[in-house]
């Protein structure tokens, strides 16, 4: 069947951070009298973020979700400098770093995302987001400029399932009124995106900007503005 709907992955797929993320942690950080290196926090998010738990809270109500989210981050950040020495003003500087990443102005989007966006909304394409983030992307996409182009953004954090599992492709299929084999997903993570939309019965392909992804994985794009092509593609084999 013709695709009739495409969700995104948000970071590293639409947006990422102006700065890299264990600069701006190490740059704040200084601010509260602790030296560390970028290289370090950098080191230290990736491994604390891959022993938390889901960004995915069922059955949360929706004033409760807000609580959960700054929890579920500020332990995750706790975690993070939990090697160091004491650090004193923590629960200020994870305010700052909070709120810091709520602003727009703290990413940016990908250099093709504004123009390819348009043409695929002008093929009559439903465009969602589907992220392992929180209620902050929302504002953020806004600020950026492009949620007029996305219909809807599902994050794990209110869906209550964090992606891979098929739970949160479900839940996006149903409120699109789509069915799995209608849709495709577009993201830069094999597990999370490629793999796991695959095993919710989606299409999906994989971002890989760098090009150096040792993997056989196909479909593989270096960048957004592959798609219109690969999906023209897909038609004319299904002809």
């Amino acid at each position: 069947m013709a695709i009739r709907g495409i969700f995104f992955d948000a970071a590293g797929t639409l947006i990422q951070p102006v700065r890299r993320v264990g600069e701006s942690y190490a740059l704040l950080a200084k601010k509260y009298g602790v030296e560390i290196s970028p290289a370090e926090i950098t080191e230290r998010f990736r491994i604390c973020f891959d022993e938390a738990p889901p960004l995915a809270f069922p059955g949360a109500s929706a004033p409760r979700i807000a609580v959960l989210e700054r929890e579920w981050w500020k332990d995750l950040v706790r975690h993070i400098f939990e090697p160091r020495d004491r650090f004193h003003g923590f629960d200020d500087y994870f305010t700052e770093l909070f709120d810091y990443f709520a602003q727009p102005g703290a990413w940016t989007l990908y250099p093709e995302v504004a123009e390819t966006l348009p043409i695929l909304k002008n093929r009559g394409l439903t465009l969602d987001v589907i992220s392992n983030f929180d209620s902050r992307l929302i504002g953020i996409l806004e600020g950026l400029g492009v949620a007029h182009w996305l219909d809807h953004t599902f994050v794990s954090s209110r869906v209550g399932y964090a992606k891979p599992a098929r739970q949160i492709f479900a839940a996006a299929l149903e409120h699109r009124s789509l069915e799995a084999s209608d849709a495709l997903h577009v993201g830069d993570s094999r597990e999370n995106d490629f793999h796991g939309a695959r095993k919710a019965g989606l299409k999906s392909v994989l971002v890989e900007r760098s090009g150096e992804d040792p993997s056989n994985l196909a479909p593989r794009i270096t960048t957004l503005r592959a798609i219109p092509r690969l999906l023209d593609d897909w038609a004319q084999r299904e002809k």
